[in-house]
Formats: C-alpha cells, structure tokens, sequence
C-alpha cells in the first residue's frame, strides 16, 4: 500500500505496525499479572468502595486510559457513581442533557451481557440515533462499558474513558479485558453478600440466643451474668459490665468474662460511681475522648474512671422500669410515651472498647438491642427476688415436685428413714465416752531441785542412769557462800587468839590491880560468847555448804535429757528444777489431761458412780492394744497447759500386768489417747454433745 493510500485509510482499518515477539509476551505478562492481582482482590474481604478503587486504579493504569468510573444501581432503581477517576474531564458534570444521555446509555449496557464500545458523540447499538432521547455517548472520549452480575443480577457498569482513533481489534480488546475484570467484581459482590448473610444469620443466632437465656431465669445475679456475657457476644466490644441500682446507689452485679471480680477494688468501686451519676439524670452518655457536654457530676466521675481502667470508649446507659405508666400524663401522651415524670431507673448497661474507640458496624443497633431486652429481664428478675417470702415460697415450690408421680414412694421411703434415723438418735441408748490426752508415768517420781543460788561445778550422773537415795548427783560452788565462810573462819580464829592472850594475862601478871582483873575477866566472857556464835555461822555456813551438793531423794533412774548440756556452767537459783528421777521398775499411773468444758459431765458421772469411772486407753507406741483402768484421783483446780488451754488433771490407775506384757520397756511421758466412760447417753447426744454445749454457752445464754 502507497504512502497516499494509507493516510487515505481510516486509522480503524489500517494494519498495526510490526510489533516484537518480546514485546507481545511482555504485554500478555503484565496483562496477566494484574488479572491475577485482581482476582486475589475480589476474594479478600474489603469494602466495596476500597475494592472498586483498587480494581479501577489497576485498570486504568493497565489501559493507560485517561480515566473510568464505576456505576452502581441506587435503592430507586437508578444509576448512582460509587467510585471515579479524573470523571471531569468527561464534561459531564456541568451538561445535563450529556448526562440524561449518558445514563440511557449505562442502563442499556446493564440490560445486556456482553458491555459496550461506544465512539465520541454517537450512539450505542441499535438505540443510537440523533434524537435527543437516545442513549448515546456525549463526551470526546471512547467509552468502554461492561456490566457487574452477580447471582442476583445486574449490579452496575464499569466504564473506561479511552482516548478515541484505537483501531477495532484493539477496542475489542479493551472490551474482553473489562468483561474479564467486571466479572471478579460480580464474583466480589457475591462473596460479600454471601458473607453478609452469614453474618447476619450468625447474628440472628445469637441474638436468639442472647434473648432465650437473658429472660430464662428469674435470678437477678444470673440474669445480669448472662447479659454481661451473651450481650458482649452479640454486641461486639471488649466488656460489658451490668450495674444494678440498690437504694439510691448502683452496685456492678457482673461483668463479662469473670465469674468472680473484686468488687471493692478502684476499678470496680469508680465504674459505681459513674453509673450512679448516669443513672441519676437518666440520659445515656456516650464517651470516645471528648467530655464537654457532659453534666459536671458525668464527667467528674467519667474522667476518674477512665484514668483508672484505661478504656478508650465507653457507653453508660440508662435501663428503665419497662412499661412505666405516668399517672400526671394524659391517654394520648401515654400512648405516645411522653412523660411528665421520667421512668424509675432499675440499673445501667455499660459497654467498654479497651483497645480501639472506633465502633464496628451495626455497633448502636446492637447496643439497642441489648439495652431493651437487659431492661424487661432485671425488671423481671427483680420484680421476681422482691416478692414476700421469696425464698420460702420457691423452696415450697420445689418441695411440692417430690409428692407427685413417681417420685412420691421414694420420697416417703427417705422421710420414713429420716424419722427412723432422728428416733434412733434420740431414744438408742449408747456408750458417752469423753476423749482427753495422757501421758504415762511411774508413780513414784521426784524433781530434784536447788537448795541454794550457786554455779553447777559438777554433773554426776547422766540420762537414764541408775542412782539410789542421797547419792551424790550435782555439785554446786558459792563465791559468796565461800566469801563469807572464811570472813566467820578468821573472825574466830582472831577471837581465839584474843582468848588466849587474855588467859595468858590474868596468869601471868601478878601486877594486875583488881579493877584490872575485873576488867580482862570481862572482856574475856565477851570473848567467849564471841567465839561460840562465830562457830556456830561456821556450822551454819558448813551446813549450806553441804547444801550445795545436791542428792537423790529416791532410788530410780535419772530421766531428765542432756544434763551435762543444760546444768555444767550455769548459775541455777534457789528452788530451781535440775532434773526428774522416776523409779521405771515400780508401779505406773496415767496422767490425763481433760478439757475443762468436759469436767461437767465427767463429776457428774463420778457422784453417780461413787467414784469408779471406767477409762480405756491407747498409747501412740502400741495403737493396736488396748488398757482399761480406773479414775483414782480429779484434781480441785485447772492448769493452764500451752495450746490445751484449761485442763483438769485426773489420775488414772490400770493393771500393771497387762501393761508389762505388752510393753517391757515403757517409756516415761509416752502419750495416750483416754476415753473416759460417763455412763448412757442418746446416740443423737452422744454425737452431738459439744455442738450442743455450745448453742447453750454461746447462743441461748447470750438470748
């Protein structure tokens, strides 16, 4: 073909220029490459305005178009734009013929399947003509249009501005690529709806389900645990708490997600207070961060709550006594729910955002709800607990259920076992036995005690050993004792000396005058008399210091632990206990200590007896062998004996044989346990004696 023939040609109809094999594979790479990025982009789950964005973006970038908008049909049935790029430079924003043309020309290509290229200023298939109710294209550019399905039908036009003179083959092309692309987008709306149907039948599920179990159970405490926890579910957030007005404070009752809270910790104790101050003006109070046209009271309370808990948004609301009916309001105002006197509030639904202040969608819906159904079940539970005698009646009511049908013979079967049993206990005599700790001893035993205030010099014996009368045990040393004997020794020795001069004198010296002699005669009584009392402290000195070496009292065996340890070196004073001998070899009694809130029945069966109260008794080395005995003697006072508290001692006696058989060697303060018989009782009080005794000392003696 000539130069001349070609320029001739309309640019539709000339042949392409020679394109490069390379060139061609890049084209269908790229090309390929965005139809896949498309098609992951209509399953994910965006919206439909940020879908249709990226979709038209990449589409344009791909047809290096000048621009396209994407039409969806409005509620009326009409076209609306939903999403456009650079759109005025179609011209049509300001030409309100162009755009009643161009709409019969995007309603035309929704009617059909296959879209549409339409050229500048011309019509569309068949419908295009020169009337001014033609659908047509008014603009400067190509059109390229391509309609949206999905299983419910049309849903929109995709449409491409493309700059005009593209050869057929190439429009074409624009025309496949935009069908391909528009039915990822029906395949995007398709999955949406399908998973807003599944949303919704989820929601729908549990907001049956919240309604079933929210007003199941007439309990307040479980009616407000299940709108915490259901009601969080339904609506979507992070908690709800449910406040429920006792008096003229609100009181949390439950909050979602915790079985058990602290309901005095700041946390809890704050988010109170603010129910209470919303309650209080009876208008809901939203909070995303801004507080201004909150009450001074809200907001106080709001601002201290949050800078506790740390929630991001908030919503405190209201819940109202439901069917509320104003005596001061006419008929038509009740009938229209205009009150003169607001409602009585019953409580405050508080729903929280901890993480994020943004509401998910259908967010106030659900929260209505929630609020609706909370307020008709707390008014229920609380109507319900309120009732006169609620507890009695509800037990009665339950009790009935075991006198009817087949449960009624089992149920007479328990009573007549219960009324056997309750006979039983109070007209079956049986043996009244009182426990108390033991310890065995010999019976003849002795402490060994200090005579006198001294330091110990010397331990003779050790535990366990064998000693006899006035054996020689404990050694002490008097500084003091030793200071004052040789203070008396020299004072007599010098009066001796005295003496002896004297003597000497009168003797000896014949030159003495009578009034002389009279005098040393005198003088020598005194000495004399000085002499005996300074040796008779001397005898009394050396009779403490005998003192000072303490002996045994009795033969047996030393049985105090560690006596070396304990005495060697250390002072001891006067009357001080140095240690215990015990004869092992005799006869052994056992020492029982009785609390002293048992001493009533225990005297009263030793008068009954005449003395003679049978014991039976165990010791912690030998559990499997049982003693008896006798109760020999009951002290007069009580001891105090650590964590015993008060406790009467009584002396128990058994036979001696019987414990020589079974224990060759006992051991000295082995425990026992002692059960002391006091006669017949009622099995019922024989169980029950010490709960008995203490409704009568505590409860009806205090009444």
């Amino acid at each position: 073909m000539s130069t001349s023939e070609y320029s001739q040609t309309p640019e539709s109809e000339r042949p392409a220029p020679a394109v490069g094999a390379e060139e061609v594979q890049r084209a269908k790479r790229e090309i390929q490459a965005l139809v896949q990025e498309v098609s992951e982009l209509s399953r994910s789950d965006i919206s439909p305005l940020e879908f249709y964005d990226k979709m038209l973006n990449k589409v344009v970038a791909a047809l290096a178009a000048p621009g396209g908008a994407v039409w969806t049909v409005a509620d009326n049935g009409g076209m609306q734009l939903t999403y456009q790029i650079d759109f005025r430079q179609t011209g049509l924003v300001d030409d309100q013929n162009g755009q009643l043309q161009h709409g019969r020309l995007l309603r035309q290509v929704l009617q059909g399947t296959e879209g549409a290229v339409v050229a500048p200023h011309s019509g569309a298939g068949e419908a295009s003509d020169n009337s001014e109710d033609a659908a047509s294209n008014p603009t400067d550019f190509l059109l390229v249009l391509a309609p949206v399905f999905n299983d419910q039908g049309p849903q929109g036009v995709v449409e491409i501005f493309q700059r005009p003179g593209a050869r057929i083959a190439t429009q074409r092309g624009y025309l496949r690529f935009l069908l391909q692309i528009c039915e990822f987008a029906g395949d995007f709306l398709k999955s949406r709806r399908l998973r807003h149907l599944a949303e919704k039948q989820t929601l729908w599920e549990q907001l049956e389900t919240f309604t079933r179990t929210a007003h199941e159970k007439l309990d307040v405490r479980q009616t407000a645990y299940t709108i915490a926890n259901e009601g969080r579910r339904l609506i979507g957030c992070d908690r709800v708490s449910v406040a429920i007005l006792r008096g003229s404070r609100c009181r949390i009752e439950a909050v979602s997600g915790q079985d058990t809270f602290d309901k005095r910790s700041n946390v809890t104790t704050l988010l109170g207070k603010l129910a209470t101050a919303v309650t209080r003006t009876s208008e809901d109070v939203w909070y995303s961060g801004d507080t201004s046209d909150m009450a001074p009271q809200v907001e106080e309370a709001l601002d201290a709550y949050v800078d506790e808990a740390h929630t991001k948004a908030i919503a405190i609301l209201p819940l109202a006594q439901p069917g509320f009916e104003d005596p001061a309001a006419t008929a038509e105002e009740q009938e229209e729910n205009v009150y003169r006197k607001p409602p009585p509030m019953i409580g405050a639904l508080v729903v929280e955002q901890m993480v994020d202040s943004r509401p998910p969608e259908g967010f106030m819906q659900r929260v209505e709800v929630v609020r609706s159904h909370s307020a008709t079940a707390l008014a229920n539970s609380l109507e319900f607990e309120g009732l006169f005698l609620m507890p009695l009646w509800r037990l009665l009511g339950k009790s009935t259920k075991l006198f009817r049908g087949r449960t009624l013979p089992k149920t007479l079967l328990v009573l007549a076992l219960v009324i056997g049993a309750v006979a039983a206990a109070v007209f079956v005599p049986y043996d009244f036995t009182l426990e108390g700790g033991g310890r065995l001893r010999p019976e003849i035993r002795r402490n060994v005690y200090a005579q006198l205030d001294g330091d110990v010099k010397q331990v003779l014996v050790e535990h366990d050993s064998q000693v006899t009368k006035d054996q020689l045990l404990v050694v002490q040393r008097s500084v003091d004792l030793d200071k004052q004997w040789e203070e008396v020794n020299g004072q007599l020795m010098q009066t001796n000396a005295d003496l002896e001069s004297t003597n000497r004198e009168l003797i000896n010296d014949e030159e003495l005058s009578e009034a002389d002699k009279t005098q040393k005669v005198a003088h020598l009584g005194q000495l004399n008399q000085r002499a005996i009392s300074l040796r008779e402290q001397r005898r009394l000195l050396d009779l403490k210091k005998e003192m000072l070496e303490v002996r045994s009292p009795i033969d047996g065996r030393v049985v105090t632990w560690k006596l070396q340890e304990q005495l060697l070196g250390m002072p001891v004073g006067r009357g001080q206990r140095l240690m215990e001998i015990a004869d092992p070899e005799g006869d052994w009694e056992l020492e029982v200590s009785m609390p002293e809130a048992r001493m009533g029945h225990i005297a009263e069966a030793w008068e009954k007896s005449g003395g003679d109260l049978r014991v039976a008794f165990i010791l912690a080395t030998h559990p499997a062998d049982k003693f008896e005995g006798r109760v020999m003697e009951i002290h007069r006072s009580a001891e105090v004996r650590g964590e015993e508290g008060n406790v009467v001692l009584l002396r128990v006696a058994f036979d001696q044989q019987a414990l020589r058989d079974v224990v060759s060697n006992p051991k000295i303060g082995a425990e026992a346990t002692v059960k002391v018989y006091c006669g017949k009782e009622s099995i019922g009080y024989v169980w029950l004696h010490d709960l008995i005794n203490f409704i009568r000392a505590k409860i009806l003696f205090r009444l």
